[in-house]
């Protein structure tokens, strides 16, 4: 499992920890307007999830504003932003900051997707900052525990990860 810790504490993630090469765990998060979505309604498309523990912190609102930007330079992937963020904030907050590229998606009701990928923080009921890139059929191809979940990600990585799989 990944060592991460929560502004200098260590943290105990939930689930198991998904490494490239593995296909995939499946996972039924929520959207905006309370769909669900599921992993392989994902599939087809190369997909970058951006894993943050709250939509209305500093540095969550730069990641997901950066892959905002990121998106709209790359043509035939899918950018999505996970948290536990009512599906209702999620889509306040991206009314507010002008994200219209990024999908954002919220594990609140079951922690499935944080579960399915061993981000669930057991102590504080929040995903671990995370970067994860999929291929076309599900399979991880990027893979990024954030060792301090307060840090930024790495964003050129996991890019560079989508654009090869085109």
């Amino acid at each position: 499992m990944a060592n991460v810790t929560f502004k200098g504490n260590p943290i105990t993630l939930l689930g198991n920890e998904v490494k490239v090469g593995d296909v995939a765990p499946n996972f039924t998060v929520l959207a905006n307007d309370l769909t669900p979505v599921t992993l392989e309604s994902l599939k087809g498309n190369v997909t970058v999830i951006s894993v943050v523990p709250s939509i209305d912190t500093g540095v969550c609102d730069a990641q997901t504003r950066r892959f905002n930007e990121e998106a709209a330079n790359l043509e035939g992937v899918n950018i999505i932003t996970i948290s536990v963020d009512l599906p209702f904030a999620q889509k306040r907050w991206c009314g507010a900051a002008g994200i219209d590229k990024v999908q954002t998606l919220s594990d609140h009701r079951e922690l499935s997707f944080g579960k399915a990928f061993g981000v669930a923080i057991e102590e504080l009921r929040l995903l671990t900052r995370s970067v994860f890139v999929l291929n076309k059929e599900g399979e991880v191809a990027y893979a990024e525990y954030v060792p301090e979940a307060t840090d930024h990600p790495n964003y050129e990585a996991p890019i560079l990860a989508a654009k090869a799989l085109l």
